[in-house]
């Protein structure tokens, strides 16, 4: 008598373009700019625990990191600002978890955001692993945006903010965020990743 033995669990997401992409083992050929857009547009920063009629979407945090990208560094390449779009893009599939959460879970959480980065790299045409420095330019941008969000629309005094993450030097401080639709912030991701050179690949 055969044993019976468990199928392994669902490990893919049925997107709208009709690509089913593997969560644990992502194909980059899975991967579509519509459904990155589509996505990012529809998940809320903050845990939507924002001020605004709508919620700051990734989207519009991914713009914001590109925009402050720009401004640190006129010259930078189309190639690394777009990089810097795509930064959050693995969320359009997992989700934006809160710091402390993502902490919590551990490495698995990272290991899986890590190997979605590096197939949308791959499937855009930058490399799958960002060289250092841009990394470390992206993340102090990141931080940029993290600090300008909390204090505008998160509810954060500066100093609360100081504490849980200081404030980068350098922080531009003309940026005014108005959290738009999902709708309208679909099409802005999308048209910035078209002017960047994404479409080309």
């Amino acid at each position: 008598m055969a044993l019976q033995t468990n199928p392994p669990p669902r490990a893919w997401q049925r997107m709208l373009s009709g690509r089913r992409l593997n969560i644990l083992e992502p194909s980059p050929l899975d991967i579509e700019i519509d459904d990155i857009a589509h996505g990012l547009s529809r998940v809320a920063r903050w845990n939507g625990q924002t001020s605004g009629n709508f919620g700051l979407s990734v989207a519009q945090h991914s713009i914001l990191v590109e925009q402050i990208m720009h401004l640190n560094s006129l010259r930078l390449i189309n190639k690394w600002r777009l990089a810097s779009l795509l930064h959050d893009a693995p969320e359009y599939v997992i989700g934006d978890m809160i710091t402390p959460l993502k902490s919590a879970l551990g490495t698995q959480y990272k290991a899986i955001e890590e190997k979605l980065q590096q197939a949308i790299h791959i499937r855009f045409g930058l490399p799958a692993i960002l060289p250092e420095a841009i990394s470390k330019s992206i993340k102090r941008a990141d931080k940029m945006a993290a600090w300008i969000e909390a204090t505008q629309i998160a509810g954060f005094t500066s100093s609360e903010a100081g504490k849980l993450f200081p404030k980068p030097r350098g922080t531009p401080k003309e940026i005014l965020i108005i959290p738009e639709s999902p709708k309208k912030a679909k099409e802005a991701f999308t048209r910035r990743f078209i002017l960047l050179g994404g479409a080309k690949e």
